[in-house]
């Protein structure tokens, strides 16, 4: 019975020295030396994307890597930090060459999401001589409206709208947008030359210098840039009939179909893009001038009236900067309509959604090649990693224009080394 008890406890005392054995594997292995990532949006990295073929070559033996080690957030506080907010999100704040500080830009931006991909888009545009109304949706979540204008408070040059529309696609309410944004823009000390609009879905293809030398060439130089064509009969629809705008949300013909009267001032009526770069003279024209002015109203309840507003005063001969004899000249915006497909491009590598190709990765060296002033559209949250790359080939190009010492937070990308197939990090780098 003893020797029972004996062997019973070396049994027991064998158990537990196991039992600490194994507890001390498992806590190693479940507790590593290095500490386990937050997933606070501030510390995640991120790589630049590795299908990014469009970025020029590195230095050999280095490779391009995203300057931002921490993923930063967008959504601005009140109480921001104006100062490292603007370093953070890598805004540019000098102008970068004596031409660029002569020729100041308006921009007017229409956004009602994505906030991410906004604060982008007027990243890849901003220069502290331009200035910027941005309209925001009213229809917009409170939340979203109520970061843009934070953001805007950083800046002094950057503001929101002080009319600002529910928007409807095809409606009326997006032309009006554009007219409550010039209203302001007249107001603003900023001595602007040429005003330009874009959606949340636009991102520029060419640099800001790129663009006042575009709109400075003899081409363009005091003419307004509207590309479009005479009202063709399959586009007489929308002016001929009434339209209205349901509940914010879509744009329907009236009750019986009713026929509108004919165009005030008898006009010749024009079909166009609604993308546009004005000169000042005709801006103010078009708010004060009672022809631009009758036309505005008769166009309320027209379809996508802001497709020919802009297209038709251009062509009145009285119109500062009108184009008279023009077409669909002006590089304005890169585009991949679907029934271009096989004569203007190829096919849309991303997907098509109201015949309108949403771009894809490989839908990026088309766009380069044509050097177009903006491209639309994109969408961050399908495809990011056309945005993503897109936005390190501007900025490089952005800053290799520039006549000014750069700033290290302007900067989007860096390179580091590569030995052996190693990257060599820097202080500073981060992978």
């Amino acid at each position: 019975m003893v020797q029972l008890e004996n062997t019973k406890c070396s049994f027991l005392f064998c158990l537990g020295i196991c039992i600490l054995i194994c507890s001390a594997i498992y806590l190693k292995a479940k507790i590593p030396n290095t500490p386990i990532p937050s997933t606070d949006l501030s510390i995640q990295t991120t790589p630049a994307p590795q299908s990014c073929d469009i970025l020029p070559p590195a230095t050999p033996g280095f490779t391009w890597q995203r300057k931002d080690c921490k993923k930063i957030s967008y959504e601005t506080k009140p109480d921001a930090n104006c100062s490292l907010l603007q370093s953070d999100l890598h805004f540019i704040t000098a102008p970068l060459s004596k031409d660029e500080e002569d020729f100041p830009l308006a921009f007017i931006i229409t956004i009602h999401k994505e906030l991410e991909t906004f604060v982008r888009l007027l990243r890849a545009t901003y220069a502290p001589q331009n200035v910027y109304c941005i309209h925001i949706d009213a229809k917009a979540l409170e939340e979203y409206k109520t970061s843009v204008r934070n953001l805007a408070g950083c800046f002094p040059n950057v503001f929101v709208a002080s009319v600002n529309e529910k928007v409807t696609y095809a409606g009326f309410s997006r032309l009006q947008a554009d007219i409550n944004c010039m209203k302001d823009l007249v107001k603003s000390p900023t001595k602007w030359k040429r005003v330009i609009n874009l959606c949340g879905q636009d991102f520029p293809i060419q640099t800001n210098l790129e663009l006042v030398r575009y709109m400075q060439g003899s081409e363009w130089k005091d003419r307004n840039m509207t590309p479009g064509i005479r009202q063709p009969p399959t586009m007489k629809h929308r002016t001929e009939f009434q339209y209205k705008e349901v509940k914010g949300t879509h744009v329907a013909p009236k009750d019986k179909g009713q026929k509108k009267g004919p165009p005030p001032h008898n006009l010749t009526m024009y079909f166009g893009t609604a993308y546009y770069s004005l000169t000042r003279p005709f801006v103010e024209f078009v708010l004060n001038d009672k022809v631009a002015k009758d036309l505005l109203e008769w166009s309320r309840d027209t379809f996508s009236p802001d497709e020919h507003y802009w297209v038709t005063l251009n062509h009145m001969k009285e119109a500062p900067g009108s184009y008279v004899e023009g077409e669909w000249e002006g590089n304005v915006r890169a585009i991949k309509w679907k029934d271009q497909e096989g004569t203007v491009h190829q096919g849309c590598k991303g997907q098509y959604i109201r015949d309108i190709c949403v771009y894809g990765i490989g839908d990026l060296p088309w766009l380069i090649e044509k050097e177009s002033m903006f491209a639309n559209k994109f969408e961050t949250a399908n495809f990011p990693e056309v945005l993503d790359c897109l936005e390190l080939w501007h900025r490089h190009k952005v800053l290799q224009h520039a006549t000014v010492p750069i700033q290290p937070s302007w900067r989007l990308t860096t390179e580091v080394e590569v030995i052996n197939s190693t990257l060599i990090l820097k202080p500073g780098d981060c992978f």
